[in-house]
């Protein structure tokens, strides 16, 4: 990717993209960024290449894949855009590669957060890789390492025969000497692009569960800027190489399953784990979506059913418990029989308590029996596939907590890999609460009939 002698990033234009006409394939630069496990430096990486394609007046478009929804939100404010998720299983083939068919009509160049390791799990972002000809740039944390840096790209490029390494970036490193070392030990044919410095002001803080919201971080935009400097500074970047994407197959219009009806959706510092793509396909069905805090907001907006999805509802104990007047328009809302999706977090909220790991207590909505206990290790991650009597949802499970309730499920998620994570999914009335978190577009149908009036009957 870099070269010699070096040149600025361009924009793509017409000799870089095939035209742009509807039905034709369309070409865009694009490129996934990976590493050998997770902790090495993806996001720092991608944001900051976002943030310093975007200094160059380009229009950068990234994804992440897998599910996450703390990493696209540093995504989106490095990039200035909406940040989907690619995923083979959760959003499907089709889905990801319309995304990414779109993206190329209007974007400079296509940027792709792997997960976890280059080659971890089923599907894994290699798969994403050759199964959209997207070229690697594999990120290794080399803050302890010198030679073997070599052996870790060589591995990384030769694993599998059909994965295309563009080159490698050394992360956490401590100077030009130490980078030296690194570019020494390379295979040759793999291009080492050089180096991050260990240096507190780039990297992003995180917590349980993941990154930091971008919203926490107050310095946020200056750590981008910081990456993005460390980059312009490592390696001389120009675009990268255009990858053909085709377009999707013809798809019927998308039924207007919730004409005429409005759901609210709670947004704010507790719950802020929404996917784009879920918002945008409950408009697509005809529902007018209306944001409300329940942090902030004393009653909620004239809706129809409402959404409460995760975050972290753990770290806002207090406010939650103290705003009675949300809590008692929510046990209203409920009361009346109008439809509640409420999603990890959310379902905690949902709850007759929240308490935290240092034994704080709250009392929560009081929607459904039980009480929630705050863990200090993960009890639960993996995909999920829940039946409902309208089809199934896909999604995905990850938290840090344990619930104690008496109620019965109604079902239970399962596991496409076959492993043993099984979520509960709960019916109270006309509230359907899981630690599930649901993408939506993976089966419209399913997701409507949720936010409908005979959703609780």
């Amino acid at each position: 990717m870099p070269e010699s002698p070096a040149s600025a990033p361009r924009r793509a234009d017409s000799e870089d993209t095939v035209a742009r006409d509807a039905g034709a394939a369309r070409q865009a630069p694009a490129l996934l960024v990976s590493a050998p496990a997770s902790g090495q430096g993806k996001t720092t990486v991608t944001a900051g290449l976002a943030r310093y394609f975007r200094r160059q007046g380009l229009r950068p478009r990234v994804f992440k894949v897998g599910p996450d929804f703390l990493d696209p939100m540093i995504l989106e404010r490095a990039s200035g855009a909406p940040v989907y998720q690619l995923d083979l299983w959760m959003v499907g083939p089709a889905e990801c590669q319309r995304l990414l068919y779109e993206a190329a009509s209007e974007a400079d160049l296509i940027l792709v957060e792997g997960v976890m390791g280059l080659f971890d799990g089923q599907p894994s972002s290699a798969d994403i890789a050759t199964h959209f000809g997207l070229p690697v740039l594999a990120v290794i944390d080399a803050g302890a390492m010198a030679q073997t840096f070599g052996a870790l790209a060589h591995g990384l490029a030769h694993y599998r025969d059909d994965i295309r390494l563009s080159g490698v970036i050394a992360n956490r490193v401590a100077g030009a000497g130490h980078s030296a070392m690194l570019a020494q030990s390379m295979p040759a044919g793999i291009d080492y692009l050089g180096y991050l410095p260990p240096d507190g002001s780039i990297g992003l803080p995180d917590r349980h569960l993941g990154l930091v919201q971008a919203a926490e971080i107050a310095d946020l935009n200056r750590r981008l800027d910081a990456a993005a400097d460390a980059i312009e500074e490592a390696a001389q970047w120009k675009m990268p190489h255009a990858v053909r994407f085709d377009p999707p197959q013809h798809e019927d219009a998308q039924p207007r399953y919730l004409e005429d009806t409005r759901i609210g959706v709670a947004r704010d510092a507790a719950f802020s784990f929404i996917y784009p793509a879920n918002v945008d396909l409950l408009r697509d069905m005809g529902a007018e979506v209306v944001f409300f805090s329940i942090l902030e907001d004393d009653t909620l907006p004239a809706v129809d059913g409402l959404w409460l999805p995760g975050g972290y509802p753990e770290l806002h104990l207090d406010r939650l418990g103290g705003n009675a007047s949300m809590k008692a328009a929510i046990r209203s809302h409920h009361e009346h029989g109008k439809p509640i999706l409420a999603e990890c977090g959310g379902m905690l909220y949902a709850l007759d308590s929240l308490t935290t790991t240092d034994g704080r207590r709250a009392e929560m909505a009081g929607l459904m029996p039980g009480d929630a206990v705050m863990q200090k290790r993960l009890t639960s991650l993996g995909l999920q596939s829940v039946e409902f009597p309208s089809g199934a949802l896909r999604g995905h499970t990850f938290h840090h907590s344990r619930l104690e309730s008496d109620l019965e499920p109604c079902e239970r998620g399962r596991c496409p890999l076959g492993g043993p994570t099984s979520e509960a999914v709960y019916q109270v009335g006309s509230l359907v609460a899981s630690y599930v978190h649901f993408y939506f577009p993976s089966n419209p149908a399913a997701c409507a009939a949720l936010f409908r009036a005979e959703a609780g009957a």
